[in-house]
């Protein structure tokens, strides 16, 4: 029987000679080595007690190992879960105690403070480092590599991505077969991917843009990826003359052109650069088109939905828009209060339909109800406006979600911890404009009575229980915040205040 996301995109490197992964070290790995990997740790994880329906927890570094998680995770009927790496132990119990994963894997490094963690959750702890050895590389190794995969149909779920809400508590998005298949299948076609793309891959794979995204697409079309660990200049200066194409978010753009070496000659070669996870700044655009000759193509997407938008191949790709609507996806702007659709050219919601929008949220009945309406339109909580031509372009965010270098922060969950600080009467977090990380994300602290703040040791105090993405970037102290006549905080006023803190 069928398996509707292995079918596509992991069984046909069954057997290939062709490269498919190009390994930080130069060395090679051809598709039918990466199916014979996940095949081997298919039967681990099989053997590790997972069955159709079970999640599979994974916090490790990028390999080429971690992703044959991922295709052994489908293949053997599971739901795969990635985390983000820099999450801290305290971020990881929410996620294992909500989620109830059969198997959490990560890194041996960090075994000793997770093993309590993922006890306390029912979940079975392995590791997975990042050089590919541990206990499931060890439990793989004398496997078949060959692996029958088991049915799955399109609604089937395939993956949990979870996204944070303004009350600081994370939502398990869940995601089908149909949702990652449909979606890279359209953004192969209007992209133009082949077989004959190498990929520049220096993002990370634990969420959309660089799991769904840019493997689903490179795999669905038989292409090779150049698959780095992460964004390191130097590296991505040494491969670029190889690649056909590069999927990055802004800070990437904003990095390579601090570089001289960064010219037009260098991507002569290149068919495409694209850009999502955070908005980018049209100056980016201009320097970007007028040190290469190439036009960045940017989109718009979210962990709900994967790409919902996208500026075309062929056409004008406009600065300051994500474009038009995908193939498939209905796109409308609504009255927030409402609901009803706006005019043309009146900024709202960002409300979308299509086989790209997800299930709903993982044990949050209410909240889904909430935001995925009975007709299949999905309340993005992005303003937006949509101009004469039908471009797309992102004004705001209703929950005053801060993109910090292509991460989403939501400020109640800093604001909790810096309320928990001595001295700390309030917080406010917010984002302001950031040259390099596209927004910062930026705490207004109100001192107790007679207490004296010291923002340093403030910010330190975060260190070890944030994210690093997730700490602010800096700490301004304030006799009061302000507030409107029924006493909510106008973060507006806050930003408008303290956008300049971190310009040139």
């Amino acid at each position: 029987m069928a398996n509707v996301l292995h079918d596509a995109l992991f069984a046909p490197l069954t057997g290939s000679a062709r490269r498919f992964l190009i390994l930080p070290d130069g060395q090679e790995m051809t598709g039918g080595a990466f199916a014979a990997l996940a095949a081997r740790m298919a039967h681990a994880l099989l053997a590790a007690g997972v069955r159709p329906g079970d999640r599979v927890a994974v916090q490790v570094a990028k390999s080429a190992e971690a992703l044959a998680v991922y295709a052994a995770t489908v293949a053997a009927g599971g739901i795969f879960l990635p985390l983000n790496t820099a999450y801290t132990a305290e971020e990881i119990a929410y996620f294992l105690n909500n989620a109830i994963p059969r198997l959490f894997l990560c890194d041996a490094a960090k075994a000793a403070t997770l093993t309590p963690v993922a006890d306390a959750a029912g979940a079975r702890l392995m590791t997975l480092n990042a050089d590919g050895t541990g206990s499931l590389a060890e439990a793989a190794a004398g496997q078949p590599a060959t692996f029958a995969a088991v049915a799955r149909g399109p609604e089937d779920l395939a993956a949990f991505l979870y996204t944070s809400g303004t009350t600081g508590r994370s939502k398990g998005a869940m995601l089908t077969h149909a949702n990652l298949l449909s979606n890279a299948e359209v953004l192969a076609r209007e992209w133009r991917f082949t077989a004959d793309d190498l990929l520049l891959h220096a993002l990370p794979i634990f969420h959309t843009h660089g799991l769904f995204v840019a493997s689903n697409v490179s795999l669905l079309t038989g292409g090779a990826m150049i698959f780095l660990p992460g964004f390191d200049r130097d590296q991505v200066i040494r491969w670029l003359p190889r690649a056909t194409s590069m999927m990055g978010v802004p800070t990437f753009y904003t990095r390579l052109l601090d570089d001289p070496r960064f010219d037009r000659a260098l991507v002569a070669h290149m068919r495409l650069f694209t850009s999502g996870s955070a908005p980018l700044l049209a100056e980016t655009h201009v320097a970007f088109e007028e040190r290469t000759g190439h036009r960045i193509l940017e989109r718009y997407g979210m962990t709900e939905t994967n790409m919902n938008t996208s500026n075309p191949y062929a056409g004008e790709r406009r600065a300051g828009t994500v474009g038009f609507p995908l193939p498939g996806v209905e796109l409308k702007i609504t009255d927030p209060a409402t609901g009803a659709t706006l005019p043309q050219g009146e900024a709202g919601m960002i409300e979308v339909r299509g086989p790209n929008v997800f299930k709903g949220y993982w044990q949050m009945t209410e909240k889904t109800r909430e935001e995925l309406r009975d007709d299949g339109f999905f309340i993005t909580g992005d303003i937006g406006v949509v101009d004469a031509d039908g471009y797309v372009s992102i004004v705001g965010r209703a929950k005053d979600l801060i993109i910090t270098g292509g991460y989403n922060v939501y400020p109640k969950e800093v604001e909790l911890l810096l309320d928990e600080q001595p001295g700390v009467l309030e917080s406010a977090v917010i984002g302001v404009p950031h040259p390099d990380f596209g927004e910062a994300v930026f705490g207004v602290l109100v001192a107790q009575k007679g207490a004296a703040l010291d923002p340093a040791a403030v910010q330190a105090a975060l260190a070890g229980r944030l994210a690093k993405f997730k700490q602010p970037k800096g700490l301004a102290v304030v006799d009061e915040l302000p507030r409107n006549t029924m006493g909510k905080v106008q973060k507006n006023l806050l930003r408008e205040q303290f956008k300049g803190r971190f310009a040139g």
